[in-house]
């Protein structure tokens, strides 16, 4: 009988660099932090490419949705969307730094998939 191989819990720096990569727009480094984590880690854990990606493609997904707003400034409705833009930011990346300190990768909602 074939048994799965054994799941690998997430250890200490796993969590701080997962909850980090989610966490990174407090932080003053939105894109740069999940790239670089993304990148260093992604090999050496899974959990943590995980968060990490999750966490690059929400944050490059707010840059587009943002830029997509800009325009709509001059009609009054983007200024609404940015106010909710950046609350949707802030509520989601903690959800998601709370999950990642759970054990658990968050899957961000209308987040573009760039990186997986």
């Amino acid at each position: 009988m074939d048994t799965p191989p054994p799941v690998r819990v997430p250890t200490g720096n796993d969590k701080i660099w997962s909850i980090l990569s989610h966490l990174s727009g407090f932080i003053g480094v939105p894109f740069i932090l999940p790239l670089v984590v993304w990148l260093a880690m992604r090999k050496e854990s899974a959990y943590v490419g995980q968060n990490a990606a999750a966490a690059l493609n929400f944050h490059l997904s707010l840059i587009i949705y943002g830029i997509c707003c800009i325009p709509l400034v001059f009609v009054l409705i983007g200024i609404p969307l940015l106010i909710l833009l950046a609350l949707a930011s802030l509520i989601l990346s903690i959800i998601a730094a709370v999950k990642a300190s759970d054990g658990a990768v968050f899957k961000y909602p209308l987040a573009i998939p760039f990186f997986s």
